[in-house]
């Protein structure tokens, strides 16, 4: 255990580092969480919970030791906002989905090619959704004094933890009320035109996506999603959308921004944004100066936050 970053005089909670065995994965996983200032002195209340996804290259650590998001949330609780426990996994390069290409621990422990020791990042199985939305959530409910119902229950994430936590709330609507993405990579399909302009062009196919993400993500997003477009498609945001509509299925309430000059996410951003407003779909965007990096998710987390409690903290 040890303390947050907040300044002196403001009450501060506490950063936890645990683990548990993930069934869905086949492995023990680390998870950092906060605990609100009152946790520990009153035994008896229960606390809504959001859960907080790393992004690529990232570790279950990022939130805290490079966002502060616990000085965050102590500056927002001693500024009136709902207390809330904090949950941030380790979900290696997953994009926090069920592969398309299938788990082999064996190999995973060979490469060691990660910046963590392998066993740390290797799983014997590849269900990084069911990970996150069934054995975390059950884990963190049986384990601390949370508020375990849907309603005080959220997600967020950040790039590719931002994808991550549409898709899993989308796929789990009766586990998530609220999620938050920032930078999300959260219209995977959009091709165009850049800057974003109406109206939006979908890739037909996959090779016309390629530069933009790189040979690096180019590589996981295929192994994780699979190499055809239909594939891409299942795990579109606004696909999900469209299905949980359809069967009169509940929707989170949803936030989301990106920074101005994000290369990688902006237009993906505002086509998505575009995309919820043609569906009649209540959202928050909101655009920020700043690119994809640490110095946008430091300035900007607080505001995901504050939204999150004012939907779960009630």
């Amino acid at each position: 255990m040890r303390a947050t970053h907040a300044p002196h005089g403001i009450a501060h909670g506490t950063v936890r580092v645990a683990s548990f065995v993930s069934p869905a994965l086949g492995v023990r996983k680390h998870y950092e969480i906060y605990l609100p200032p009152s946790y520990d002195r009153d035994a008896t209340r229960r606390y809504p919970v959001a859960y907080y996804l790393h992004g690529a290259d990232g570790n279950e650590s990022d939130w805290v030791s490079r966002a502060a998001i616990d000085w965050v949330m102590d500056s927002l609780e001693a500024r009136g906002a709902p207390e809330m426990i904090l949950v941030m996994p380790d979900g290696d390069e997953s994009w926090y989905a069920s592969s398309a290409t299938p788990a082999n621990l064996d190999d995973c422990l060979e490469q060691g090619r990660f910046n963590e020791a392998a066993a740390l990042h290797c799983a014997a199985h590849a269900s990084y959704d069911a990970y996150i939305a069934r054995d975390l959530v059950q884990h963190i409910d049986s384990s601390y004094r949370t508020l375990a119902d849907r309603r005080h229950r959220a997600i967020g994430g950040l790039s590719m933890g931002g994808l991550g936590a549409l898709t899993i709330a989308l796929g789990a609507p009766d586990v998530f009320s609220a999620v938050v993405s920032h930078s999300g990579v959260v219209s995977l399909l959009y091709d165009g035109p850049h800057p974003y302009a109406a109206p939006a062009r979908y890739a037909t196919s996959l090779d016309s996506l390629r530069a933009e993400f790189g040979d690096r993500l180019w590589g996981e997003m295929v192994a994780t999603f699979g190499d055809d477009v239909a594939a891409w498609r299942a795990h579109d945001p606004t696909e999900r959308i469209r299905r949980l509509m359809a069967a009169n299925r509940p929707l989170p309430a949803i936030y989301f921004d990106a920074g101005r000059e994000d290369r990688l996410t902006i237009d993906r951003n505002r086509a998505f944004d575009a995309e919820l407003t043609a569906l009649g779909v209540s959202h928050t965007f909101r655009e920020w100066p700043g690119q994809h990096s640490w110095r946008f998710w430091s300035e900007h987390v607080g505001e995901g936050l504050a939204w999150l409690g004012a939907h779960i903290g009630s």
